[in-house]
């Protein structure tokens, strides 16, 4: 059975440059070069950072970050992967 993993998404539509994301979560956020946020390890939250996460997302002035929770799946392989969504559940990729 898999285990759930915690990934910090950004509604890049949303997005209106700040930067706080980066200034809270330094760890896992970098901007590019016009103020946009990058986001790190396909945005999976290592559990250290979980709390570090959650005031990032609720700090952004543009409510632009999301945390999605869903089962951890193996890379490589795209045929039945699944993929978490915008609600976090997952559906499957086809």
């Amino acid at each position: 059975m898999p285990h759930e993993i915690t990934r910090l998404r950004v509604d890049r539509i949303a997005c209106t440059g700040h930067g706080v994301c980066a200034e809270l979560l330094p760890e896992l956020v970098t901007l590019d070069e016009w103020g946009y946020p990058l986001v790190a390890e396909n945005g999976v939250i290592p559990a250290r950072l979980a709390r570090a996460a959650r005031r990032a997302v609720t700090g952004c002035p543009a409510l632009a970050l999301s945390l999605a929770s869903g089962p951890a799946t193996l890379r490589g392989s795209s045929e039945g992967a699944q993929i978490p969504s915008r609600a976090g559940s997952t559906r499957l990729r086809t």
